[in-house]
């Protein structure tokens, strides 16, 4: 990873650190499911069977019971709602209540598309890393891009992204990527295409390659891979053809032996580029 990289990151990490809050590591770690509105709540109470049944939250966070009335349950685990519950039956209707609590079905989501074995949305449940969801939908295609993308809205509804590189993350372990998700984070594994460069002319194996987007060679390479120069092939003389944005051919000359020599710096092709390596006259 160049040090221009390592930059970027890092002023990305400091700009979005509290919209995507402490990195693993860092700070309290979660580890309870905080109940949300539309949950669906089923209560189990030993000696009183007019509580024992399921609930869903309402939009403001409550439940209703039967002799309790409603009760905000939005923002608690599952065990401060059973400590709750225990609490109100203790004061009024049961000695040393016997109280569980099950979360039946979560309304909270975190969506995940793109490059993964399994995308769609995924219930987000207690504290869910970037890495835990990847693992969670099966791991990355063989197509997979070089970066993630996780897009957040914020409250007052403007929306930011972080760029995540792929080897960071996965190969060198890179702790500090593997950031804490929140509640309809949108993470996007953009596809890595395959695009086609032709070289051709007096090289060993003229034709055309197939190459990732995220990889595509420069000219020495393109060269290389095409199996190098032939024995008649004209180094100062090759011709690089190329669309501009509005579809139009240019043609750039360039001279290898310069480039070969340090003279020059390499060339880095785009999709569909053509190198044309010229005859040497004898």
């Amino acid at each position: 990873m160049t040090s221009k990289t390592i930059i970027r990151i890092l002023v990305s990490l400091t700009v979005l650190g509290v919209a995507f809050g402490p990195l693993r590591g860092q700070g309290p770690v979660i580890t309870d499911y905080l109940i949300g509105p539309k949950d669906l709540l089923e209560l189990n109470v030993i000696g009183f069977q007019e509580l024992n049944r399921q609930y869903r939250v309402s939009e403001e966070g409550k439940i209703s019971l039967p002799y309790l009335g409603e009760i905000q349950v939005e923002g608690l685990t599952k065990s401060d709602l059973e400590k709750r519950l225990v609490q109100l039956l203790g004061e009024k209707y049961l000695e040393n209540p016997q109280v569980s609590v099950v979360i039946v079905e979560y309304q909270r989501r975190i969506f995940l598309i793109g490059e993964v074995s399994k995308p769609g949305p995924y219930e987000f449940v207690g504290r869910l890393t970037l890495l835990k969801l990847i693992s969670q939908a099966g791991g990355l295609t063989a197509d997979a891009g070089r970066e993630i993308v996780v897009i957040r809205q914020l409250p007052d509804g403007t929306k930011i992204s972080l760029k995540v590189p792929v080897d960071d993350l996965l190969v060198k372990g890179d702790a500090s990527l593997d950031i804490a998700l929140q509640e309809d984070d949108v993470i996007s594994v953009p596809l890595d295409k395959l695009v086609q460069i032709y070289v051709t002319g007096q090289v060993k194996n003229a034709g055309a390659f197939s190459v990732r987007k995220s990889n595509i060679p420069t000219l020495l390479r393109a060269i290389a891979q095409a199996g190098g120069f032939s024995v008649r092939a004209n180094k100062g003389d090759v011709i690089l053809k190329r669309l501009d944005k509005s579809g139009k051919e240019i043609r750039i000359k360039v001279n290898v032996n310069n480039i070969i020599n340090g003279k020059a710096p390499d060339i880095q092709l785009q999709e569909n580029d053509v190198v044309i390596v010229s005859e040497r006259l004898l």
